[in-house]
């Protein structure tokens, strides 16, 4: 006994579970956020704060802090967004763009940036924003070309993120991350494998039209029908 599985069921329970996954980061901000005002702490002391050792540890804990909620709610939808897409179109990829980005972008800020306290999830999200796109205008299948189009719709002006603005906004965390994600797509255009595309039976019957007209016993049977 065989089973078929439908492609475009696999495919929603793909999409799902990938917003799912993001949704709990989401929450995971949230709750921080949440605690910091319950508690009634100051985290943004565990942010990335250039070339002093202590700065360091903002490297992993930058993303996770806000410093209002305005910063907070401006950053979740974004995350949820570009976090479901890159884990959707390119979970094999996902494994590697986010610890990368997380990690290489506060290293650079650590190095290059203003003396101040970096933190937020904006860094993260321009790093999908970039990838996401650049990597569909490299891959050219179908869905990277969507999921590129899409992204850049909804927030193709983040670019302008890259470049020194307001005094309390990062712009070096966004640009180190902008420039990670593009290198990112670069090395692993090929990495996920292009998703299978569906076809569909008239398809077929065209393509078996199409072989019976040109084959040797089509021209025959054309032939005598000419000779009758």
């Amino acid at each position: 006994m065989t089973s078929t599985t439908d492609p475009l069921q696999d495919d929603s329970k793909h999409l799902r579970r990938a917003f799912r996954l993001v949704l709990a980061f989401a929450a995971l901000l949230w709750l921080i956020k949440a605690a910091e005002i319950v508690f009634n702490v100051d985290l943004v002391r565990f942010g990335v704060y250039p070339l002093q050792p202590s700065g360091l540890l903002g490297i992993f804990l930058g993303p996770l802090i806000h410093g209002s909620w305005s910063h907070l709610i401006a950053n979740t939808p974004p995350v949820i967004i570009l976090g479901t897409t890159l884990l959707y179109g390119y979970p094999k990829s996902a494994k590697l763009v986010v610890p990368v980005i997380w990690l290489g972008s506060g290293f650079g800020v650590w190095l290059f940036a203003r003396e101040s306290y970096h933190i937020g999830a904006s860094g993260l999200t321009f790093g999908l924003m970039f990838f996401l796109f650049v990597i569909g205008a490299l891959r050219w299948d179908k869905r990277a070309m969507v999921l590129s189009m899409i992204v850049f719709f909804l927030y193709g002006g983040m670019i302008w993120g890259i470049f020194p603005s307001a005094p309390d906004i990062s712009f070096e965390s966004h640009f180190f991350e902008a420039t990670i994600g593009v290198i990112l797509a670069i090395a692993l255009k090929n990495y996920d494998p292009a998703p299978v595309e569906k076809t569909y039976s008239w398809e077929d019957e065209a393509d078996e039209d199409t072989l019976s007209a040109t084959s040797p016993a089509g021209d025959k049977e054309k032939q005598i029908d000419s000779e009758e």
